[in-house]
């Protein structure tokens, strides 16, 4: 039987989201543990932590789902990014599990409860820029052979991708403080203004020379951008991306407590539609298609079943989690 369904269109728009609301809701409570270490007391750093601890877990929901989905609908590209990035990946997974163990460590084990902050600040920066090391190594591409990764085992470490790196941590810095922003008040809302504005300047700059770098080192990103006509269809793209930068800059000066973490998140959509307009329809830059690194369609059918029962569930316990813990959290309604 012939199938009519290109699915390939599904999976893809399946996949960027799981990594769009893994790096939107993890990369905010990763920025929160970083800013954690600005925190000047217990009582603050109590507060910062309860903005997070109903929810943090939840989060890394999505991360699972995005493997495991690049694993099943695109296993061609799968054994080819896992190789070139494993190394970042399991830093990153170490991070997260170190960040873990402090986050459960610091409320049982109060004799060390200093050190288990740390940890947790320590193990989120840790993660947050073997995350970005990752991104930039997949942005610059991978080298393929007969279908499998053909560099070396730091091939993945570039200056392209330790920027990428230190970006992400300004990046999820300035969600953190957005939220931070939304969920506390008093000093604590006040520092995490103060904290966003730099980290504000820090994702700006980022943006600015990741945007130059990148069609300077691809041929193929330049000719996308600057081709006419897709210079007067994408150009918006970059000019809403300098007016919500502008705008949250402003909101963090500001006594509105929603609108910089709105702000944060307006900035991460555009970026990755900045970076799904240079990379489509790649997905190992530069050497593979969407469709060539495609499992089955039998294979993709039968996923999809089970994934479109899966995503319901996975959306409404995590909307029913931010729904339930809404609104300021205070440092005495600690974690049990």
């Amino acid at each position: 039987m012939t199938q009519v369904l290109d699915l390939v269109p599904i999976w893809t728009v399946i996949l960027a989201l799981a990594v769009f609301f893994y790096v939107l809701l993890d990369g905010f409570d990763l920025g929160v543990g970083m800013l954690y270490g600005f925190a000047p007391d217990a009582r603050s750093r109590n507060t910062i932590m309860n903005s997070i601890a109903p929810i943090w877990d939840g989060n890394e929901t999505w991360l699972v789902l995005g493997s495991l989905g690049l694993l099943a609908a695109f296993p061609t590209a799968f054994a080819v990014i896992i190789p070139a990035v494993y190394f970042p990946i399991m830093v990153m997974l170490l991070g997260l599990v170190f960040r873990g163990v402090a986050f459960e460590f610091r409320f049982r084990d109060a004799e060390n409860k200093s050190f288990w902050d740390h940890a947790f600040c320590l193990g989120s920066a840790i993660a947050t820029f073997a995350q970005g090391v990752v991104l930039g190594a997949f942005v610059q591409g991978f080298p393929v052979r007969d279908g499998q990764f053909a560099g070396t085992s730091f091939a993945f470490l570039t200056p392209f991708s330790v920027l990428t790196g230190i970006a992400l941590m300004f990046g999820y810095g300035l969600l953190g403080a957005g939220w931070l922003i939304l969920k506390t008040d008093g000093e604590i809302q006040t520092a995490a203004r103060r904290l966003g504005r730099i980290c504000l300047i820090g994702v700006v700059a980022a943006i600015a020379v990741v945007s130059i770098w990148t069609p300077i080192m691809s041929s193929a990103v330049a000719a996308r951008w600057f081709a006419w006509p897709n210079f007067a269809l994408f150009v918006p793209v970059p000019v809403l991306s300098g007016a919500i930068a502008l705008w949250t800059w402003r909101s963090l000066g500001s006594k509105a407590d929603a609108t910089p973490f709105f702000g944060a998140v307006v900035l991460f959509v555009l970026t990755y539609i900045g970076m799904a307009i240079s990379l489509y329809p790649m997905i190992v830059p530069y050497q593979l298609t969407l469709w060539e690194a495609a499992s089955s369609p039998r294979t993709q059918s039968f996923l999809l079943v089970g994934t479109l029962f899966l995503l319901p569930v996975i959306l409404t316990y995590s909307s029913w989690s931010y729904w339930v813990f809404r609104g300021k959290v205070r440092s005495e309604a600690g974690y049990e």
